[in-house]
């Protein structure tokens, strides 16, 4: 197996437990946070999204989607290309708020797809071409992919855990009992 194949496969697993914690849920569902400044489904998988769609799109020397591809204007946000969740309050969770978790869903797969198809372009060179100076070791190509596949996952299974607590205690009447 080559390195752009566990790179595939890692973020591909990424989609598969994103898809997994918001597939079939209501906007309400999507929004629900189990306490006061938790995070929502909705916002867990926007902000990965959001994380990968920067960092990918940084390393490949290309414009984000969320800014290039209108997924700013679908979610009713500005198109500002450093906001991508860290820092956002309790109010900025809530405002995220896609109109459904079809399109939060969509936006995922489109970052995970561009995010593949540079996987293509890799080679040994690439994978270890330095790309940010100010931490010891310097961050190579392949560190930084890493330690995006370490976000996403962290965040999905959070996702994935706010919804097995929804299908259990039930939001909006629709899943558990």
């Amino acid at each position: 197996m080559e390195y752009r194949d566990v790179f595939f496969d890692a973020y591909e697993r990424i989609r598969q437990v994103c898809k997994q914690s918001a597939d079939g849920l209501s906007p309400e569902q999507i929004y629900y946070r189990i306490e006061p400044g938790a995070n929502s489904i909705a916002w867990l998988i926007w902000h990965l999204s959001r994380v990968q769609d920067n960092h990918v799109s940084e390393i490949a020397g290309r414009e984000q989607a969320w800014v290039t591809d209108g997924w700013a204007e679908k979610f009713g946000m500005e198109p500002d290309p450093s906001n991508v969740g860290f820092g956002h309050t309790p109010e900025d969770v809530d405002a995220i708020r896609p109109e459904s978790s079809e399109l939060l869903l969509a936006w995922n797969n489109a970052v995970i797809d561009r995010s593949q198809e540079y996987f293509k372009s890799l080679d040994s060179a690439g994978i270890d071409r330095i790309i940010d100076t100010s931490y010891d070791p310097p961050v190579s190509v392949g560190v930084r992919l890493v330690s995006v596949i370490s976000d996403n996952t962290q965040h999905a299974g959070q996702a994935r855990y706010v919804r097995g607590i929804i299908e259990r205690v039930g939001v909006d009447g629709q899943l558990g009992g």
